[in-house]
């Protein structure tokens, strides 16, 4: 376990452009999180009741999605650029990216099915799941809609990866002291923004951010995760509509 401990452990002054001498500190850091939660807890709870009033449109969801998810990665900027931190700290590296992309496309598979079998199990168990007219909210229907879809699933896939992954493990797993506090209060995080879903599709989605949450931990970095993030919702919301379009 030493070397995903270390991931949280302090950097190196050596190893650190010459402003940079430690970590932010745990009261810091602490504020950073509680503001954080403040900002994206709200409307992840609500994401339980999500739609129930009446329709809304693809475009609109896409587009607010994009602009929210946009929002909090300059939030996230923002702290790293005060806290003067390097962003390989989150897990942004261009070391190895070919080999960490071909390592995300092999893992998605195992992934899919077993992600696939757990929300089937859950959902013929009698566990909810997404709701059939909020599922055709979610599908794009015009080439507008699907490119929009396209821009959404790219926006999505590198922007929660550097939220869930990136910053909230690095924070987590920094005041905690702990990789394992780090790994499952993340994949909790990430799967309360899937409320929408049902408890069948929150469940699946903690799985999947257990998974990715792993990856990162091993790999130390965020190229792998990003592209199973990617090749998931492509398939969900982009491929897999494309076809039945058609």
């Amino acid at each position: 376990m030493r070397i995903l401990n270390d991931l949280y452990e302090e950097p190196r002054a050596e190893s650190l452009p010459p402003a940079v001498t430690a970590a932010p500190s745990r009261k810091s850091q602490l504020l950073e999180v509680l503001v954080f939660l403040f900002l994206i807890g709200p409307s992840m709870v609500l994401s339980f009741f999500a739609l129930k009033g009446g329709a809304v449109s693809f475009d609109l969801l896409a587009g607010a999605t994009i602009l929210r998810d946009l929002a909090l990665v300059c939030l996230l900027a923002f702290f790293l650029w005060r806290n003067q931190e390097p962003v390989r700290r989150i897990g942004w590296t261009a070391q190895g990216v070919f080999r960490e992309a071909v390592l995300g496309i092999v893992l998605f598979i195992p992934m899919l099915i077993a992600a696939n079998a757990i929300e089937t199990y859950l959902r013929g168990a009698g566990l909810s799941g997404t709701p059939k007219s909020l599922s055709n909210m979610l599908t794009p229907s015009g080439p507008w809609e699907f490119a929009l879809a396209f821009i959404l699933v790219v926006v999505v896939a590198i922007a929660e990866e550097t939220i869930f992954r990136g910053y909230l493990m690095l924070r987590i797993g920094s005041l905690t002291g702990s990789s394992a506090a780090a790994v499952i209060l993340s994949a909790a995080i990430f799967s309360v923004g899937h409320g929408y879903e049902g408890v069948a599709g929150v469940a699946t989605v903690g799985f999947m951010g257990l998974v990715l949450a792993l990856v990162y931990l091993w790999r130390r970095s965020l190229v792998a995760p990003m592209v199973m993030h990617f090749l998931q919702d492509f398939i969900a919301i982009f491929a897999l509509p494309l076809l039945l379009h058609k």
